[in-house]
């Protein structure tokens, strides 16, 4: 891989690393020297996230396993009632003895796990918002991340446990959680994605899987196109092929952004005259429309978490192309031993079912889910069923409002949960 003129390969990691990491590892950098090192989490030994972030505000929360096809140990976390061991005012069902409500499954973004929707107080989460109205609560973690660093035959340090991209998540993660929650519950449960949880949950769609397991999904910030991306060192990072350049000449296969290599790389970076990398966050993400200082210094104890940089490498494909295709191996020959074809296949949205519910709601101040990106995806939905399609727009939203935002219970959640009761 030749490095662009101008751009040096060390300038380009530094740049990549800051890029990749988005808004979580610019600040985790920034504040490396007060940060825990990143350790694989021992929910077997009571230190999960039930523990953690669950059991202490009262909601009852239960630690589950499932394994996907190919060999990993995905945790999930289910809080099956609100608090008190009954449904709060608005809920469904009888009291504590009675049978769980509608199941709904979140799925998170990346670099974070699924405790980023746990951080919150009780009254701003959305998990215990929707405990707390009856729903039987279920949340994702992703592989690779600190609760789902298990192998049937492979260990984390090895670099054929991080050969994976989100088509990955598409094929094993996702189908293997949905089909564990409806197995579990007996039901078919809603989906909310975030970010890169919408994007696996597209993909998916549009291959026809998990569609007939699902009533409904929620995409808050949906991601299909990111070719109107307008961070600047976003679009640096695209068309320097800075992915490719960290994983083949470096052999980087874990992108752990609290390693230390990565972090004195970002700390490296955020010395440069005019970089303040606390305030990279609005630029990188958009300015947010309600984050306190709180929320963020919350979230910044728990998160981010590592992924593959072969996921890093697709999403810069992803901005590079301005196409939703699979993973891009280059190489003619690897594709077509891949895919039977020169060019990765294209994931076509406008295949996604035409009666299957969505509501999708994105903001006007988002870097990453541009609006002109969200256009596109909704131009590719305009044969949908519109009695099966909701599409919220809000002007003053960025890409953390609507997880961590302290008014997304208001904006965002009142009118997804009337969405879900729809379909119930």
């Amino acid at each position: 891989m030749i490095v662009p003129a101008g751009l040096s390969s060390s300038a380009a990691v530094a740049v990549a690393l800051v890029v990749a990491s988005l808004h979580l590892a610019v600040a985790a950098g920034a504040r490396a020297a007060g940060q825990p090192s990143f350790r694989g989490g021992d929910i077997a030994g009571g230190g999960g996230p039930c523990a953690l972030a669950v059991a202490p505000l009262g909601y009852p929360c239960e630690e589950h396993q499932v394994t996907t096809a190919d060999g990993y140990i995905l945790s999930l976390q289910r809080i099956p009632r609100g608090r008190g061991g009954g449904w709060a005012a608005g809920g469904r069902g009888g009291g504590g003895g009675a049978r769980a409500g509608q199941p709904v499954l979140l799925q998170h973004g990346v670099l974070v796990d699924g405790m980023s929707w746990l951080l919150a107080s009780p009254e701003e989460s959305l998990p215990f918002i929707l405990a707390d109205r009856g729903f039987d609560v279920w949340i994702a973690n992703n592989r690779g991340t600190r609760w789902s660093r298990r192998h049937v035959s492979l260990d984390p340090s090895s670099r054929l446990y991080w050969n994976w991209s989100w088509d990955d998540l598409v094929v094993n993660d996702l189908p293997a959680m949905v089909d564990f929650v409806c197995r579990q519950t007996g039901q078919k449960p809603h989906y909310v994605g975030h970010s890169m949880g919408t994007l696996v949950a597209l993909a998916a769609f549009s291959e026809g899987r998990v569609v007939d397991q699902l009533k409904s999904a929620a995409l808050l910030t949906p991601v299909a196109y990111l070719a109107h991306i307008t961070t600047p060192i976003g679009i640096l990072l695209a068309r320097a092929f800075v992915g490719e350049i960290i994983s083949d000449f470096l052999g980087v296969a874990e992108f752990n952004p609290l390693a230390p290599p990565v972090t004195s790389m970002i700390r490296a970076f955020c010395r440069r005259p005019g970089a303040n990398c606390y305030d990279l966050v609005g630029s990188i993400t958009g300015k947010n429309y309600c984050l306190n200082s709180s929320a963020v210094d919350v979230f910044l104890k728990y998160e981010p978490q590592p992924t593959s940089t072969k996921t890093m490498v697709h999403f810069a494909q992803t901005v590079r192309d301005g196409v939703l295709t699979k993973y891009d191996y280059v190489l003619p020959e690897r594709n077509i031993a891949s895919y039977g074809q020169a060019e990765p296949p294209v994931y076509e949205m406008s295949n996604i079912p035409a009666g299957f519910p969505l509501f999708l709601t994105y903001g006007g101040r988002d870097s990453l889910a541009d609006p002109a990106d969200v256009r596109l995806l909704l131009e590719d939905l305009r044969g949908h069923d519109p009695d099966k399609l909701t599409v919220q727009y809000l002007e003053q939203f960025a890409h953390l409002d609507f997880v961590i935002g302290v008014c997304a219970r208001e904006y965002v959640y009142k009118d997804m949960i009337a969405f879900f009761d729809r379909f119930n």
